[in-house]
């Protein structure tokens, strides 16, 4: 996943969120994303969606994540990692 400065910053009702380089990755930030309530688009670049219908994959151009500008502060939060020495140990013996 990579962020890109001169982006398109509107598309479809949505804002720029970021870009992934394959149609597996743009689903699981799609999966993510929708799990928490917030829509998105992607946006494929050149003859990469006819090549995902075609072949079942995308690896060829990257493909832009586009949310709605409301929610562009909660996405960000949502698919930024999150270093594990910041959250806090689970018990799972109880």
């Amino acid at each position: 996943m990579f962020f890109v400065e001169n982006q398109d910053k509107e598309w479809r009702g949505g804002v720029y969120l970021c870009s992934v380089n394959n149609s597996f990755e743009a689903d699981i930030l799609e999966s993510k994303l929708r799990g928490e309530g917030i829509p998105c688009v992607k946006k494929y670049r050149g003859a990469s969606n006819s090549l995902e219908i075609i072949m079942g994959t995308n690896t060829t151009q990257p493909i832009d994540i586009y949310v709605p500008e409301k929610l562009i502060e909660d996405a960000g939060n949502v698919i930024l990692a999150v270093p594990l020495d910041e959250c806090e140990p689970v018990d799972f013996e109880d």
